[in-house]
């Protein structure tokens, strides 16, 4: 009796099975995958302003707020005009109350996709190919794993690590 195939990994893209690594409609049998790999590129600087202007935009009511408040104490006005200043650069600063948790999850999930391209590549009928590449960590991270699974499951492959 043949056993089970075993999936790893499935997605619409990507399937990683006991028996196969299957990307973008093409299939490299584990039996002709003899080592795998990933390699890094450049940060996107893309991405990394992408955090900054997240990071501004939580930080940008608190520091008009504090600002305003500084300028009220400072302007030696009535205490009713210092009390309206106080007040109006109060409610600016809690205006990022509500949308802290939205930035938040934006920039959460922006480490988990990560900055850089990675490439996952295998040692194919003796040939390099890269399998997959993509700027999604998380998904990166998942897809290796399950590949690294696989192989050495189903052979004496060479996984390289780092």
């Amino acid at each position: 009796m043949r056993p089970a195939m075993i999936t790893y990994y499935d997605d619409r893209s990507v399937q990683v099975t006991s028996t196969a690594v299957r990307v973008d409609g093409r299939t490299f049998p584990l039996t002709e995958i003899s080592m795998v790999w990933h390699q890094r590129g450049s940060r996107s600087w893309r991405v990394l302003a992408g955090r900054g202007a997240i990071g501004a935009a939580l930080a940008g009511p608190l520091v008009a707020a504090a600002l305003g408040i500084a300028l009220a104490l400072r302007l030696d006005r009535s205490p009713t005009v210092t009390i309206a200043i106080v007040g109006a650069s109060v409610l600016v600063g809690l205006a990022v109350g509500p949308v802290a948790d939205l930035l938040f999850e934006h920039l959460d999930r922006s480490y988990a996709r990560g900055s850089r391209q990675l490439e996952l590549w295998a040692r194919w009928r003796g040939h390099p190919v890269r399998l997959l590449r993509t700027g999604d960590a998380l998904r990166f991270g998942q897809i290796y794993r399950a590949v690294q699974r696989a192989v050495e499951r189903g052979q004496p492959a060479t996984v390289r690590r780092g």
